[in-house]
C-alpha cells in the first residue's frame, strides 16, 4: 500500500509538470518589456516567447506574430525550442510509462519487468525536468544580465516572464515525480517484486469437512489451489 500510494503521487505531479511545461512551451510570456521609474507610463507592452512575439494594448487588444523562419532564429533560441519539445514529448513517455508500471493498474499484472517499466517513467520524468530546468535559467540568467548593464537604453531591456516562474515550477514538479517513482520501483527491487509478480490465489486449507463417499459421511481437508481444488480425505 506505500509503495502504491508513492506510485500515484508520482504519477499526479508527473501529469502536473507536463501539462505546466506544454503551457510554458506555447505560451509567449517568456520575457515583457521593462518598466523602469524614469520612463513614460507605457500603455503598449511587448511579450516574446519562444514561438511568436506578442504586443498587448492597454484597451485589452492585442497582436501576436509568428516567428518567419526557423533558420534565422538565434542559436540559443533554437536549443531552447528543441529542449522544451523534448522535455514534453519525455513527459508524455512518462506518464505513459507510469501507466503500465503502477501497481494499481492491471497492464503487465503479473509480469517481473512492471517495477521496471515504473522506473523508467521515472527516468523520464527526471530528464524531462532537466531538459526544462536549462533554457528556463538560460534565459533568466539572459535577461538578469541584460537588465543590469548600464550602457544598454532601457527601452532594449526584458524583464522576467511568467512563463519563467512557470516553468521553474514545472522543472521541480518533474524532478518530483521522478524521484518519487525511481524511489517506489526501488522499493519493489529491494522486497524482490513479490508484490508485483503474479504468484496466483492463496491456498486456503478448510480441515475438517465432511466428505462423503461409499461408506458414509468422513471427515476431510479440502484444498483450494491457484486454479484447481483438490479433495484429501483424512
Amino acid at each position: 500500500m506505500p509503495m502504491m500510494g508513492l506510485e500515484l503521487l508520482g504519477f499526479v505531479l508527473g501529469v502536473l509538470g507536463m501539462l505546466a511545461t506544454l503551457v510554458v512551451t506555447l505560451l509567449p510570456h517568456w520575457k515583457t518589456s521593462a518598466f523602469t521609474v524614469n520612463s513614460i507610463v507605457t500603455v503598449v507592452e511587448q511579450k516574446k516567447g519562444l514561438w511568436m512575439e506578442c504586443v498587448f494594448q492597454s484597451t485589452g487588444s492585442f497582436q501576436c506574430d509568428p516567428y518567419d523562419s526557423i533558420l534565422a532564429l538565434p542559436a540559443d533560441l533554437q536549443t531552447a525550442r528543441a529542449m522544451m519539445v523534448t522535455s514534453n514529448v519525455l513527459s508524455i513517455l512518462g506518464c505513459l510509462a507510469a501507466t503500465l508500471g503502477m501497481q494499481c493498474t492491471v497492464c503487465l499484472d503479473g509480469s517481473s519487468g512492471k517495477a521496471k517499466v515504473a522506473g523508467a517513467a521515472g527516468c523520464c520524468f527526471l530528464l524531462a525536468g532537466f531538459l526544462c530546468l536549462i533554457p528556463v535559467s538560460w534565459v533568466t540568467n539572459e535577461v538578469v544580465q541584460t537588465f543590469y548593464q548600464p550602457s544598454l537604453p532601457s527601452m532594449y531591456k526584458d524583464e522576467l516572464g511568467e512563463c519563467l516562474y512557470a516553468g521553474l515550477a514545472a522543472s521541480v514538479v518533474s524532478l518530483l515525480a521522478g524521484v518519487v517513482l525511481c524511489l517506489s520501483c526501488c522499493d519493489a527491487s529491494g522486497s524482490g517484486g513479490a508484490t508485483r509478480a503474479g504468484t496466483g490465489y492463496p491456498r486456503i486449507v478448510l480441515p475438517s469437512l465432511m466428505f462423503w463417499n461409499h461408506s458414509g459421511y468422513e471427515p476431510c481437508s479440502r484444498v483450494l489451489g491457484d486454479d484447481s481444488m483438490s479433495l484429501a480425505a483424512v
